[in-house]
């Protein structure tokens, strides 16, 4: 079954507003990662618009000043004030302001950073895997959607309250341990492709043993969600099928009545009042579908 790709899985218990933020935002998370910090800094609102009030009220003062001195007949004060006043006017008018698209995007960035601080060590980058654990990611999202998005779980047949905490605690944790495995992988891979002494060797064949073994530990637990997926599916067809059924067995009647008015062979009838049959044992099959699903999730929290 296709998945998604493994981009940015975040810890459930990050905010779900802070996980959009690094899903949508991957590549500034690995500028963070390689010591990118944003030069510029929050300006508060309140001061840029504090200074505004005061040189409007500034220029308001001033030309009331201007015009005391204009009917007192001081006309040399009255335009030294005046002018005072058409600069405090054109630098409120004139300074410029920042975009608002730039704006946004520093505001962006600022929040992606002090979160990725915060949150360090609870979120995993498609970077942090290599194509093996990549690939093992991509099924076990593939598993967890396919439960996820079924009309089964929608409709409530199976455990949806649990299947919502559980299955993106199990993907959260096969991706934690799939970056610690690459990251482990990786470095294993470099120190024996320099050439080891028979000593290193020694050290180095256990360890490489060791990475196999958490391997396939991994791929036990993405096995056991595919088992899951595969049952949730098989529940799936059989809710299908069930609900097509029921659709044409409702409309038996008018079936019957078209045959009888068309005076067709009255053997079709009997045929078309399998329907009702049908549904029974689909209703049977469903059943033992979802049976088999709680069975396997039993399993999955084991």
């Amino acid at each position: 079954m296709p998945g998604r790709p493994a981009k940015v899985i975040v810890e459930p218990t990050v905010p779900a507003e802070t996980a959009d933020l690094f899903r949508d935002n991957r590549k500034l998370l690995l500028r963070v990662r390689a010591g990118w910090a944003p030069a510029h800094r929050r300006r508060p609102p309140a001061l840029g618009l504090a200074a505004r009030v005061m040189a409007t009220v500034s220029a308001l003062l001033a030309v009331a000043a201007g015009l005391w001195f204009f009917h007192a007949g001081r006309y040399t004060p009255f335009v030294a004030v005046m002018t005072l006043a058409a600069l405090l006017v054109v630098g409120v008018l004139a300074k410029p302001r920042p975009d608002a698209e730039v704006e946004r995007r520093h505001e962006v960035e600022r929040q992606v950073y002090d979160s990725a601080r915060r949150y360090a060590g609870r979120y995993v980058l498609r970077e942090d895997l290599d194509e093996a654990a990549r690939a093992l990611m991509t099924r076990a999202q593939a598993a967890v959607d396919a439960v996820m998005d079924s009309r089964v779980n929608a409709g409530g047949l199976l455990d949806d309250v649990r299947n919502a905490v559980m299955l993106p605690a199990q993907e959260w944790g096969i991706a934690r341990l799939l970056a610690k495995l690459s990251e482990l992988r990786s470095e294993h891979r470099e120190v024996v492709a320099e050439g080891i002494t028979p000593e290193v060797a020694a050290v180095a064949e256990p360890l490489g043993h060791a990475l196999d073994s958490s391997e396939a530990a991994v791929l036990a637990r993405v096995e056991a969600l595919e088992r899951y997926a595969g049952h949730v599916a098989e529940a799936e067809r059989a809710f299908r099928a069930r609900d097509q059924i029921e659709r044409l067995g409702a409309r038996l009647s008018s079936y019957e009545e078209l045959l009888a008015e068309s005076g067709a062979d009255d053997s079709a009838v009997p045929e078309l009042s399998r329907l009702t049959e049908d549904a029974g044992r689909l209703e049977q099959a469903l059943r033992d579908s979802v049976t088999s699903a709680y069975e396997a999730f039993r399993h999955l929290r084991e």
